[in-house]
């Protein structure tokens, strides 16, 4: 089930309190994502990061017109949930996968 982001907050540093759509919310470090290069590099420029926006139409955070987090990795690391098990063959895209460390 996909849960849209409905609000986020910055709240320092690479944190974003974000709420769904199901009123469930929590913070999201996305200080992981710097070491996986590619788009996230962009991540490295502060303002960049400071600058993102909900995309109203798809329920993501976004930031430009370049990244995006699916939803269903931010839920999973802002209620601390398992990832949807669709989306277990995908889990090593960065963009998919859960920011949550791995045993």
């Amino acid at each position: 089930m996909l849960r849209d982001v409905i609000s986020a907050n910055y709240k320092g540093g690479y944190k974003i309190e974000v709420t769904f759509e199901d009123g469930a919310s929590g913070i999201v470090d996305f200080s992981k994502y710097l070491r996986e290069g590619g788009v996230f590099e962009k991540f490295n420029d502060m303002e960049f990061f400071k600058n993102f926006r909900i995309h109203e139409e798809l329920g993501v955070l976004t930031w430009g017109d370049e990244v995006d987090i699916a939803p269903e990795t931010l839920y999973a690391e802002a209620t601390n949930s398992p990832l949807p098990d669709w989306m277990d063959s995908q889990r090593d895209s960065p963009a998919n996968m859960s920011l949550q460390p791995t045993s």
